[in-house]
């Protein structure tokens, strides 16, 4: 059922993009989308076994009394992560919006709807009450389509879309192709009979005639709001969260909507708007650039998980420094698209941006040489994967066990998973196996290759010279990764207790273990636990303040030496 969900949810997002590519010349086609074809290897573990594992039922033979209490305090503690991720999506939405206001299909729409609704009405009070309407009718329109997509697929499905293989490599493609169209090699575009008879529809009065004038204005601005739209949606379906897309398309709807409704109700500001011209071009521009960019994460997901090894930290900075750099020489007028108009002078706020992401390319360049890069440490692969790095004095760690043995995985993630200068173990028994030898306790460490805020807390929060201390010295590390597809052994391959689902790579191992022990699936999490695997103190989320993270350790190592 996981599976004809998530063949469902390709369909829908191809149907409504890929299709509707009308491109103006063959010559100008930067990507064909004909001969594609996605299949999957017979070895290949299935694609929603990780997302299909976590599925959160009671399970009192698996979980002490002491793991229910932590647990239950740790579903308090992930209830303002949810928000967070929720409140992310729906400024990513606002953002989206008012980058959208910006576009060549709706800036000039702006006077020329507000400019309709205070003639035809009979009172300014008439035309005000018609352009909230109307503003009120965009918001349904675009959250409708976000509830869609949640309604149909379920956050199970959209759970899988962040570790899925396909889906990270299909979304590569698509954001590269919603680049090219904002470049100007073709245009996205509805059917122009459907457009046709929406527009149509739109003459007729009243509420009926005001929300296809909404639903119009959605269709024929398709060609500039579809990978935006299309982007965000990626964006949203794949943080897993259940009402992400909506509240995603919510953000997006009230920025579109603002505008009508305050034009409406102050006519005069509409003479402080600029004047349509060559810089709405622009605008498209710099965002397919923003979308190259943000395509390469997408890649790079595919690259960690697959163990392809394409996308080292230094190659993705090195793409993303050309990315931004032609950005730059873009916004000052040495490099010309086919759609541009010509450059005469440099406007006050196009040179402020142009000097913005020159500096963020100088910011970017020494991190080809090891240097951290924290304002953007979440995005890149992991600093292990940096094979030129002038910090690489500091020891990596032993892939060793104490007693002489290799550490379990340690040939799959010692080299490319784990921050330089720890020393972890990637078998959760072999950890504990250690922990009892040494007497400490074990900290584990519920990792992805493709979470974001875990390379964030390892670049920004472990990093810090107590907090690296402590995870050295007063730990046996474990780190778990939940997400990589390396095949187990047959004899290894089993049907999960707690789910009913065959375990058959690695990250399902691990998953199903979080899902089943810590009635969790949200990473990073942080699990402090006795030689017995007993929780010492309730378990902890993404927490980017290094003070409060140590006292956190602290406790836990506290706790261990209060049960000596």
């Amino acid at each position: 059922m996981a599976k004809k969900k998530l063949f469902l949810l390709y369909f829908v997002i191809f149907s409504l993009f890929i299709p509707a590519f009308s491109f103006a010349s063959v010559q100008d086609s930067l990507l064909s989308v004909e001969g594609i074809e996605f299949s999957e290897s017979a070895d290949t573990a299935a694609i929603s076994d990780v997302p299909s594992d976590l599925v959160f039922s009671e399970s009192p033979d698996t979980i002490s009394q002491d793991t229910v209490k932590n647990t239950q305090n740790l579903a308090v503690k992930a209830t303002p992560e949810v928000k967070k991720s929720l409140w992310g999506i729906f400024l990513a939405g606002l953002i989206g919006g008012f980058a959208a206001l910006l576009m060549p299909c709706i800036f000039p729409m702006l006077p020329l709807t507000v400019s309709f609704f205070t003639k035809q009405a009979g009172s300014r009070a008439s035309g005000i009450s018609k352009a909230l309407l109307y503003g009120l009718f965009i918001i349904i329109i675009y959250v409708a389509l976000g509830m869609i997509i949640t309604i149909l697929f379920g956050s199970d499905a959209l759970n899988a879309l962040s570790t899925n293989g396909i889906f990270n490599f299909i979304f590569f493609l698509l954001l590269v192709a919603f680049a090219a169209s904002f470049f100007g090699a073709f245009e996205i575009t509805l059917p122009s009979s459907f457009v046709n008879k929406m527009d149509a529809k739109s003459d007729k009065g009243g509420l009926v005639g005001l929300f296809f004038m909404a639903f119009s204005l959605s269709l024929v601005s398709f060609s500039c709001t579809g990978p935006i739209i299309g982007t965000l949606l990626v964006e949203a379906a794949s943080k897993g969260e259940r009402l992400g897309p909506a509240i995603g398309m919510l953000g997006f709807s009230i920025a579109l909507a603002i505008p009508f409704g305050l034009f409406a109700m102050f006519p005069s500001l509409l003479k402080s708007l600029p004047k349509s011209g060559g810089w709405l071009n622009s605008v498209k521009v710099v965002l397919g650039f923003l979308e190259l960019a943000l395509a390469l994460k997408f890649l790079s997901n595919v690259d960690l998980a697959y163990h392809w090894n394409w996308l080292d930290r230094e190659v993705f900075l090195s793409l993303w420094i050309v990315i931004f750099g032609l950005m730059g020489l873009y916004l000052i007028g040495k490099i010309k698209f086919s759609h541009d108009s010509d450059l005469k002078f440099l406007s006050v706020p196009r040179t402020f941006l142009a000097i913005v992401v020159f500096s963020f390319v100088m910011y970017m360049i020494p991190g080809l040489w090891g240097a951290p890069l924290k304002s953007i440490s979440a995005f890149l692969p992991p600093s292990a994967t940096q094979d030129f790095d002038l910090s690489a004095g500091i020891a990596n760690g032993s892939p060793t066990h104490s007693d002489g043995k290799v550490k379990k995985y340690a040939e799959i993630f010692h080299e490319r998973g784990t921050p330089k200068g720890f020393d972890p173990y990637y078998d959760y028994d072999q950890a504990l196996e250690t922990a009892k030898e040494l007497k400490k306790p074990v900290l584990i460490d519920f990792t992805g290759w493709n979470c974001v805020n875990c390379r964030k807390m390892e670049a920004n929060v472990w990093t810090d010279p107590t907090v690296a201390k402590l995870l050295k010295e007063g730990f046996v590390m474990a780190e778990l990764f939940v997400d990589d597809r390396t095949e187990l052994p047959a004899a290894e391959q089993i049907i999960s207790a707690y789910s009913g689902k065959k375990i058959k790579n690695i990250g399902n191992k691990n998953s199903d273990f979080q899902a089943s022990k810590f009635n969790s699936n949200s990473q990073p999490l942080y699990v402090i636990v006795d030689t017995e695997g007993n929780v010492l103190v309730p378990p902890s989320g993404a927490n980017y303040d290094p003070v409060e993270y140590a006292k956190y350790l602290q406790s836990g190592i506290d706790a261990f030496n209060t049960k000596k």
